[in-house]
């Protein structure tokens, strides 16, 4: 199908490779270079899936949960499942497949046998809902709390509750809180409308009108206690929570359950065994030159797909491992069962299995076409045995339920790592991404700027989802950079800023695009090319229209146009400049002269070459600012990792990066006493401190000390006292609760990073490219 920005057409030889051999399309395509495929061409590929998905669901009659909101979906989708598992054989959304793509997917799951579907639905703009509807068919619904996420597309908040309200046209029953007047107002409104006139309405808040009123929450250090009243009868019942979150979300599956006449007594005794939905799939640094992705949180057929796909995505080593656990609960024969797990497997082209469990164990046999296997009947077994199994140069995936308590295999298998990590949202990058695409005009290209470790957010790691979501180019500073992609998998087009004569023979060995911006470098890399008898090598040629830091000048472009014409060593593939000011409306004059000056120097070596070429000029802040200078191709940089000095933008964008540490010591302090080199700080009354385990080493200013910085200590703010010290820095947490060993947030989505450097007379750049190697980096997708 096809998007703002992506077709997917364009994956068809890359699938096609990965031995799929039927596809759905809406273009002709050249069917005899897919020998054995089969095309089913249709108008609309994602109307016909959505189309196709519906009558799916129309084939079954038991009870659906239609669930949609702003916050909690997930969340309370998994809890009703933990919940309803042990009495109901349930099919249900994977992760948060909400989307227009997603829910037709998650309702195709639906067969025979099962008695209850949960499904969510999730939208950006009006008009989407609908169409989710008529898949979903939902029974019972149920309006998760509503806030300001993905506000762009409507007017104001009632026009998104009044399009979210539409999944609810044919239900029975509708669970609502009723407790934010303007959803109480407009459901209300829904049901007045008569659009569904059979709907029974069943709110939940705290006046005594509500269906569930809350009388009381009581919470300990440990869990909460919440009472209510329900057809005139106090009930209560605990959860292993205490924020307000997670006691709303249970208040709407204890909800959801009396819709379906689950006894109290059965919710009083599963109500305290919710368990934390993990959100997340990270990727980490491994042992012995591996990388880590653990998934240890869930285990089925869905959730291992998904995980798959994203080992598949990993191209830093050859081999692709996958460590799984029993899968529970699945509603099928283990025989039935396993042979799906091992088929799925042989088509994502797993090196190696390793499966614990006795499950697993008994059904070895349909792991044979598996290039190496193993099985364990236990994950202590695994632990005895770890050190036989020698993982070195591999990606290993660790997927498993709970009750294996793969935990302990990923601190086996984890790099061991100083306690402050840099977390990276491979979903906001994404996000980010698709932000900037969006404004691109069609056919305009995009460079993404991975250079300094990809803004000191990772290079393969980074590179992989760039080159996975197809960007154009990647463009790194140095040749060394370069390489450590290349070896890594990435096959993108690289371009390297800063070339040298000493890295020439690097730049050809692993096929890297040089950018030569003076006749110096031009002429030295064009004997290089000569003596190697190497013709039409791709460059890209710097000009200098303003910035006056690298480039030729305006009154070398004769001159360069005729070298290049008579030269059969080269071959342009872009010829751009930098702007030195696009942030900034003072600077535009100024930004309309760079942009005239490439253009009248392009147009002479247009006139020149006898082929075409890709001109760029706009970065990050243009794209937006200045989108009559997009041309052929833009460069996406800070932005892509969440960062852009336009307030507007920056409101669209997610916090890609989020530096934490933790709380090796806490220490009170006497009025007077000082803290840290110096004596610099000076406790002016008693006052408790926190030593946190980062320093100016891991890249934390040392312009921060002494009040100047803060740091977020379970959600307060926390000002240093006292020097930044190497690798130490004293926190004042007077009044905060705190404990040694508590997580602490240096910066990230409630202490943004360009705050930080503010306050350290710096900008975001510097931050985050200063932060230490030391620092491990933790990739996860939610």
């Amino acid at each position: 199908m096809e998007g703002p920005r992506q077709d997917g057409h364009r994956f068809i030889p890359e699938l096609y490779e990965k031995g799929v051999r039927c596809f759905v399309v809406s273009e002709t395509i050249n069917t005899t270079l897919y020998k054995d495929a089969v095309f089913l061409k249709v108008a609309d590929t994602l109307q016909a899936l959505q189309e196709l998905a519906a009558y799916h669901r129309r084939q079954f009659s038991f009870p659906v949960i239609g669930i949609t909101g702003s916050n909690g979906k997930t969340i309370v989708k998994e809890w009703l499942y933990q919940l309803l598992q042990e009495d109901r054989e349930i099919v249900r959304s994977p992760k948060s497949y909400n989307s227009q793509v997603g829910v037709p997917l998650s309702v195709w799951q639906m067969q025979e046998g099962q008695s209850l579907g949960i499904f969510e639905a999730g939208i950006s703009q009006p008009g989407e809902m609908e169409k989710l509807e008529k898949i979903i068919q939902p029974s019972i619904g149920l309006l998760t709390n509503i806030g300001d996420a993905h506000a762009d597309g409507f007017a104001h908040k009632t026009e998104k509750i009044e399009e979210k309200l539409k999944l609810f046209t044919h239900v029975e029953t509708l669970v609502y809180g009723a407790d934010d007047e303007r959803v109480k107002a407009a459901v209300l409104s829904f049901k007045s409308a008569g659009i569904n006139e059979n709907l029974k309405l069943f709110s939940w808040g705290r006046k005594e009108s509500d269906d569930l009123q809350v009388l009381a929450v009581d919470k300990t250090a440990s869990q909460a206690k919440i009472t209510v009243s329900v057809d005139n009868k106090i009930q209560s019942f605990h959860i292993a929570f205490t924020d307000d979150a997670s006691i709303e979300n249970s208040i709407a599956a204890y909800c959801v359950l009396l819709q379906l006449r689950v006894p109290h007594a059965v919710m009083e005794a599963r109500m305290p065994l919710l368990k934390a939905v993990e959100m997340r799939l990270e990727l980490k640094q491994g042992i012995n030159n591996t990388s880590l992705i653990n998934d240890s949180y869930s285990a089925d057929i869905n959730s291992l797909i998904i995980a798959l796909d994203f080992l598949q995505q990993q191209q830093q080593y050859p081999k692709r491992t996958l460590i799984l656990g029993d899968i529970l609960q699945s509603g099928k024969t283990a025989q039935a069962l396993y042979e799906q797990v091992a088929f799925i497997l042989e088509q994502k082209k797993i090196d190696r299995f390793i499966g614990i469990g006795p499950g697993i164990y008994q059904q070895q046999q349909a792991f044979r076409n598996v290039p190496e296997s193993v099985f364990f009947l236990s994950t202590a077994e695994f632990k005895q045995q770890f050190h036989s199994l020698h993982f070195h140069r591999e990606t290993i995936l660790l997927k498993g339920a709970r009750a294996f308590e793969f935990e302990q295999l990923g601190h086996l298998l984890e790099q061991k790592i100083h306690q402050t990590v840099l977390e990276i949202n491979l979903n906001a990058v994404s996000h980010n991404l698709k932000q900037y695409q969006q404004l691109l005009k069609p056919s305009v290209k995009l460079m993404a700027m991975v250079k300094a470790f990809s803004y000191g957010s990772g290079s393969f790691e980074i590179a992989n989802l760039l080159q996975f979501h197809k960007v154009d180019y990647l463009a790194v500073a140095y040749a060394d950079e370069g390489v450590d992609l290349r070896k890594s998998g990435i096959k993108l087009p690289i371009m390297v800023m800063n070339a040298e004569a000493n890295s020439f023979d690097t730049l050809l060995q692993y096929n890297l695009e040089p950018e030569l911006y003076d006749f110096s470098l031009l002429r030295a890399f064009e004997q290089y090319l000569q003596a190697s008898g190497i013709t039409s090598y791709p460059v890209h040629i710097k000009l200098d229209t303003g910035m006056r830091r690298l480039g030729f000048e305006a009154t070398d472009i004769p001159a360069l146009s005729e070298h290049l014409r008579n030269s059969k060593a080269f071959r342009v593939q872009s010829v751009f400049s930098h702007l030195a000011g696009s942030d900034a409306a003072d600077h535009d004059e100024f930004t309309k002269k760079q942009a005239a000056s490439l253009i009248s120097s392009v147009e002479q070596l247009k006139a020149a070459l006898a082929y075409p070429f890709l001109t760029h000029l706009c970065n990050t802040s243009a794209i937006h600012r200045h989108p009559e200078l997009q041309f052929d191709m833009v460069r996406l940089g800070i932005g892509l990792y969440g960062v852009d000095s336009n307030a507007v933008m920056q409101q669209k964008l997610q916090n890609v990066t989020t530096l934490k540490t933790t709380v090796s010591q806490i220490k009170q302090l006497k009025a007077g006493e000082s803290v840290g080199y110096s004596r610099k700080g000076i406790a002016l009354k008693d006052t408790v401190i926190a030593t946190v385990r980062i320093g100016y080493a891991d890249g934390y200013p040392r312009l921060l000390s002494n009040g100047v910085g803060s740091m977020l200590v379970n959600g307060q703010h926390a000002p240093v006292i006292g020097n930044v010290c190497m690798d130490m820095t004293m926190l004042d947490i007077t009044g905060i609760t705190v404990a040694e060993g508590d997580d602490v947030i240096v910066f990230g989505a409630d202490l943004p990073v360009s705050d930080m450097a503010a306050k350290a007379q710096t900008i975001a750049y510097e931050i985050l490219t200063g932060i230490s190697q030391r620092v491990q980096r933790i990739y996860f997708e939610e």
